[in-house]
């Protein structure tokens, strides 16, 4: 199978010859060997838990219990224990304060969770999801659609149950269309918890409640606005000092013109992130895009990721979503540059063709289960167009420098065309293996929700967590 983008040449790891003859035979005896950049055909997804509803992402508890606690959009956390066991009540169940969530589709739910790194002494963690409205109305009296909410909570005595009655309220968001609301929860490996907001939904930026900006050319603006309003932004707090939170002293617009809370800009709905667990640790954002361009983008302090002057690598037309502008700014009206993404990947309704309906960002491989996928990125799309189940999975090799990353499809064994499922999103245990959350339906119904781990296939018979977890 072949995308609409350009793939990787072979890449070839060197084997450094010894000075005597002899060295260099044994170093090609042991181990010189070609790597040509092709994921490894045996991969396979090894089930950890089913009859889910719609499960967003996984987290490991921070605490040696080696819990996995997963993030299902209907409002429940549940804990699968050290044993492979899904336990019969929810850590959490916040499905009686949620918006109504439309059962062919919703893009609102409890979309974020993270633990408090220190979680095993404090017990604290941290949530994201979207309430009913609150009473008022926007621009035109048009109504807002729903009450984005970040809380703090924290576990009872009972170590499988949370405490409801421990809700501490970071802030709430009026929201005004449904879509769009980004929903990634993490803490850097500076301590901090970063949070992705959306730009506020419909499309193009541009409906109640979007906000002119600097770009006269396309109306509308969350994605570029910093004073106004949070949306089209990653966040970034400080949840261990202030009330109810502090501003990290090197956030980019402390004492400049621009909302505190802001770490980075101009995303359109930045639905998935993650920090790389080893390295550089760098952070990771899946933004999706509008008709033309999806993108992964490699995110840093106080950068502009270009919605809604671009899609991607492109310039983009709020007014002609379809076609490409010629041209546009590459800088905003304060001189930051417009940075584009490391990874592009068309979307199905480019003209010039692509598969994807939406990218979903994923992770940094450092597990020890899949050797050839150490410190690669991987990440996928919802679906194919056709209201199938069908997402795929990619895989893609990091590197510095300006440019577009090259990716490949990863071949799963029993699904070698494509995952089977929707891709919902994905997960990371401590030891740096990688999850996937899929649904047999688009939307927040059924019981068809399922989480796997990505495993070789001998380790497939290995038990349910796989070896030695």
């Amino acid at each position: 199978m072949k995308l609409n983008s350009t793939f990787s040449a072979r890449l070839f790891r060197g084997c450094v010859a010894g000075v005597a003859a002899l060295a260099g035979l044994l170093l090609f005896l042991h181990g010189c060997k070609k790597d040509d950049d092709h994921p490894p055909k045996e991969v396979a997804l090894l089930l950890v838990a089913d009859s889910l509803v719609s499960p967003l992402g996984l987290v490991e508890a921070p605490d040696n219990s080696k819990r996995l606690f997963i993030l299902d959009q209907v409002g429940k956390i549940w804990i699968v224990d050290a044993g492979g066991n899904r336990l019969a009540t929810p850590f959490i169940d916040l499905s009686s304060k949620l918006v109504t969530l439309n059962p062919n589709y919703d893009e609102r739910g409890l979309l974020g969770f993270a633990f408090h790194p220190d979680y095993r002494n404090n017990g604290r963690f941290y949530v994201y999801y979207n309430l009913p409205p609150r009473p008022g109305a926007l621009q035109g009296g048009t109504s807002w659609n729903n009450l984005s909410r970040i809380s703090e909570f924290r576990v009872s005595a009972n170590p499988s149950l949370a405490d409801p009655s421990s809700e501490k309220i970071l802030f709430d968001i009026d929201d005004p269309q449904s879509n769009h609301n980004g929903g990634t929860l993490a803490f850097g490996p500076d301590g901090y918890l970063y949070i992705a907001i959306g730009d506020g939904g419909g499309a193009n930026d541009v409906a109640p409640g979007h906000v002119s900006d600097w770009y006269a050319a396309n109306a509308g603006g969350n994605g570029q606005d910093i004073d106004s309003n949070l949306f089209g932004n990653i966040l970034r707090i400080d949840v261990n000092n202030g009330s109810p939170y502090g501003i990290p002293g090197d956030n980019p617009f402390v004492g400049k013109a621009g909302r505190d809370e802001i770490y980075a800009y101009g995303f359109r709905n930045p639905y998935r992130f993650s920090f790389d667990m080893e390295g550089n640790h760098w952070l990771y954002v899946g933004d999706a895009g509008q008709s033309l361009y999806e993108e992964v983008s490699v995110v840093k302090k106080g950068g502009n990721y270009g919605w809604n002057v671009k899609e991607g690598t492109h310039c983009f037309d709020a007014a002609n979503p379809t076609v490409e502008r010629a041209s546009c700014p590459v800088t905003d009206s304060m001189g930051h540059p417009l940075i584009d993404p490391v990874i592009e990947m068309n979307n199905a309704d480019n003209p010039k063709g692509g598969r994807a309906t939406t990218i979903i960002g994923g992770n940094v491989y450092r597990g020890q289960e899949i050797p050839a996928f150490r410190g690669r990125y991987l990440f996928g799309t919802f679906s194919q167009p056709g209201s199938v189940p069908n997402g795929e999975l990619f895989i893609s090799t990091p590197r510095g420098g300006d440019g577009l990353w090259d990716f490949k499809e990863v071949p799963l064994k029993d699904h070698p065309d494509d995952i089977g499922y929707y891709l919902k999103g994905f997960g990371q245990d401590m030891k740096g293996e990688v999850y996937l959350t899929v649904s047999s339906l688009a939307g927040p119904r059924g019981n068809t929700g399922q989480v796997y781990k990505l495993v070789l296939e001998k380790k497939e018979k290995e038990g349910k967590r796989g070896k030695d977890y």
